[in-house]
């Protein structure tokens, strides 16, 4: 049987096995990044250059764009490449840059710090100022990233290390751990659960602190006198509270799905849901009620038009 040195590649699953539908897929995949990278683009540069978006909520906003760029371009592009050129292949060195780049924990930690954002907006606004300055936000985002690079990181050299004896084929279109410990040889069901059991504990304290931040949210909202600053504090976390449910949904269901349930097909479009759904339908939900947002990207638009005319 072979193990992990001798392994140099391995095989993902594909979407489909008929040569024209392969080709349709790949110009779908090819559709969904170009507007992937649009979007997340230009919200990333409206915030960067227009100053009125210098705060720490589109700091964060920033944040989220760029890891949103970074996870679909570690998953789809491969995928677009193997519908194009018929292959399956992936070698041992891009499966382990997949299963480290692939920073999901990383999201689900800046999600939290927006929430505290918004806590701290609506439930303490006085003390904004004092409670996320410029250090305070540079500090949170810090640790959200590091946070999300350790984890995946101790986790591919936890799972590489591993003999593997099961053959090559993972039944996923990009590396995951899950599937990669499945071809282990040695007892690597106690390092899948171990991988499982402490992904659940970091997304449930996020998913708790979420909670609570939107619980006092709520009740400061309706305590308000007036249903003008109830109807706009609810406006500035209703585009959070999408990508929130959004992002939890698939991810829960993709990694808590009933095994009476789970098929080969059924986790292939789970999993292109929760890696590529997020970072395309996000931008338009960041701007959704962000009229400055809005119109920073309106403007970023008009220059192509401006510089032609001039």
């Amino acid at each position: 049987m072979p193990n992990s040195s001798s392994i140099s590649e391995f095989l993902l699953l594909a979407f489909a096995d008929m040569r024209q539908l392969q080709l349709l897929l790949f110009w779908l995949f090819l559709g969904i990044y170009l507007a992937a990278l649009l979007g997340n683009g230009l919200i990333s540069t409206a915030v960067a250059c227009d100053h009125r978006l210098h705060t720490p909520m589109d700091f964060f906003l920033l944040n989220l764009t760029l890891l949103d760029l970074g996870c679909i371009s570690t998953t789809l592009p491969k995928a677009m490449a193997n519908a194009l050129w018929d292959t399956r292949d992936i070698s041992c060195a891009g499966s382990a840059a997949q299963v480290f780049l692939f920073l999901m924990s990383a999201e689900f930690y800046l999600l939290t710090v927006v929430s505290y954002d918004r806590y701290i907006a609506i439930c303490k606004p006085l003390r904004y100022g004092t409670l996320l300055g410029s250090r305070a936000c540079a500090t949170m985002a810090a640790a959200a990233w590091g946070t999300g690079i350790l984890y995946p990181l101790l986790n591919t050299i936890n799972t590489f290390s591993l003999p593997l004896c099961q053959g090559n084929a993972v039944d996923h279109f990009f590396c995951e751990i899950p599937q990669i410990l499945r071809l282990s040889c040695s007892h690597s069901y106690l390092r899948e659960i171990w991988a499982v059991v402490a992904a659940i504990c970091l997304a449930f304290g996020c998913f708790v602190s979420i909670l609570f931040s939107y619980v006092q949210i709520f009740r400061t909202v309706l305590r308000m006198p007036s249903e003008q600053d109830r109807y706009k504090a609810f406006s500035t976390c209703l585009p959070h509270l999408a990508v929130v449910s959004l992002f939890v949904t698939t991810a829960f269901f993709a990694y808590l799905k009933p095994p009476s349930i789970s098929s080969p097909s059924l986790n292939l479009v789970v999993s292109f849901l929760y890696t590529v759904v997020p970072p395309v339908l996000n931008p338009l939900i960041y701007s959704m009620r962000n009229q400055q947002l809005k119109d920073a990207v309106t403007k970023l638009r008009r220059i192509p038009q401006y510089t032609r005319k001039y």
